[in-house]
């Protein structure tokens, strides 16, 4: 057990007030006192850029506490242990000797161990008769201890600085992304102000910014940010309120305009409209004014004519109310028109326009229409008559060379008033049937 005496270093090594003030600091240890030994080490780790040590002097220590061998560090105990520097330099993974001892010696100027060299001064231990320590030599982990409350303080300081210092550099993240987007949403707007001075003030400001920042210094160039922020959203409120513009608060995308409205998705192939006899003749069969020829006409569908008549030449239709022309058909003439689809719905089975418009959905990605055209179609015809044509669409996949852009033919024309789902789904009725009559 360790003596109350003072001990001073063996050899040239001389004694120092901070060796003293360790002792005296160990004697200072109630006997009742006990702490975990690695949770006091993840204190020191927390804490060592304010106790001044490396990482690894650190490592060291790690290799002394693992020759104590309780959990806990306890003041009833003799805390000396006494490892040789061979056994030191493997629990330090071949640390060399001499930077073994440069760190050891680290340790004790810190006031985190102090040593208690032999006469000779050797590490060991002498035991009594019943084998218990009667005293050692080495290294004293009693200041470890005695000053458990201050490392743990001191961890929890670093770890809130830490968290202060993260959080300041969100923050001025945040103010120069604002700063930066607001300057140019005002240059490309051609807003009237002194723009490029509030960049270049942005620019000064940004420069000033420390290469290795801390609390002390983000906060003052935090709030000049803030405070240069602030001016510029002031002074484009005041330009927005000047202008008073026309449109949706919700509107976040620009305008475009389409020279060719006809012109289809450059996601999906365009319709080859041929001139001449051929031409008049391909619109005649679209528009529905006889039922004959080819089932596969570019794409559509020659057998599924409109149920309006073709406007004469020189006289435009006038667009029909979509939502009474477009009601839904009952769900069992759909399935019996459309009976493939039914195998993509939940469980193999559809019962419901719910069911339907989920198959629709997965039809939809299988066919390669793109999620722009069928919700312009659910917009324009409704959900469950945007999912009927994507069944009727399924029925006929093998005549039609680009399935997204005849959707958007159906759409465009309905949104004309010029289309209905009554003539396709009945011409597919009457194409089921028609095998079920022949081998009758």
């Amino acid at each position: 057990m360790e003596t109350d005496g003072i001990t001073t270093p063996f050899g040239r090594r001389a004694m120092t007030l901070g060796m003293l003030a360790s002792q005296a600091i160990a004697k200072t240890v109630p006997p009742d006192a006990s702490v975990d030994k690695w949770k006091l080490y993840r204190w020191l780790c927390e804490a060592r850029p304010k106790l001044g040590i490396s990482d690894r002097a650190l490592s060291v220590l790690n290799a002394l506490m693992s020759f104590y061998p309780k959990a806990d560090l306890l003041g009833s105990d003799g805390l000396v242990v006494f490892p040789s520097n061979a056994q030191l330099s493997l629990r330090t993974h071949g640390m060399a000797e001499t930077t073994l001892r440069r760190h050891l010696a680290a340790l004790v100027e810190s006031g985190l161990l102090t040593r208690r060299d032999s006469p000779n001064g050797k590490r060991y231990v002498r035991r009594d008769q019943q084998g218990s320590i009667d005293e050692a030599f080495g290294f004293s982990l009693a200041p470890l201890l005695a000053r458990a409350e201050e490392f743990e303080q001191l961890a929890a300081e670093v770890v809130a600085d830490r968290l202060l210092l993260q959080r300041l550099r969100e923050r001025v993240t945040l103010v120069r992304r604002d700063i930066a987007k607001l300057i140019e949403t005002a240059l490309e707007d051609s807003l009237p102000g002194d723009w490029m001075r509030y960049e270049a003030d942005f620019r000064a400001l940004v420069t000033a910014l420390p290469r290795v920042p801390t609390p002390e210094n983000l906060t003052p160039a935090l709030s000049s940010l803030e405070a240069l922020r602030a001016e510029i959203v002031k002074h484009l409120e005041q330009q927005i309120i000047l202008q008073k513009p026309v449109g949706n608060a919700g509107q976040t995308e620009r305008h475009k305009q389409n020279s060719k409205p006809d012109s289809s998705s450059d996601f999906e192939p365009s319709f080859k409209t041929k001139q001449g006899r051929d031409g008049e003749a391909k619109r005649e069969e679209l528009a529905g004014d006889d039922g004959s020829g080819d089932e596969k006409t570019n794409g559509r569908y020659s057998q599924w004519p409109v149920d309006l008549p073709t406007p004469a030449k020189g006289v435009h239709p006038q667009p029909a109310n979509v939502s009474d022309a477009l009601k839904p058909y009952p769900l069992g003439l759909v399935l019996q028109a459309c009976p493939e689809i039914v195998a993509f719905g939940p469980a193999g089975a559809i019962s419901s326009w719910r069911d339907l418009m989920t198959a629709a959905v997965v039809v939809r990605s299988m066919l390669a229409v793109s999620a722009s055209a069928y919700e312009n179609a659910c917009a324009i015809l409704g959900p469950e008559n945007a999912a009927t044509v994507i069944a009727c669409i399924l029925e006929r996949a093998g005549h039609i060379n680009s399935a997204g852009g005849y959707l958007r033919d159906l759409t465009r024309r309905a949104e004309r008033g010029e289309f209905s789902l009554g003539p396709m789904l009945m011409a597919l009725v009457r194409a089921n049937e028609k095998p079920a009559r022949q081998a009758g």
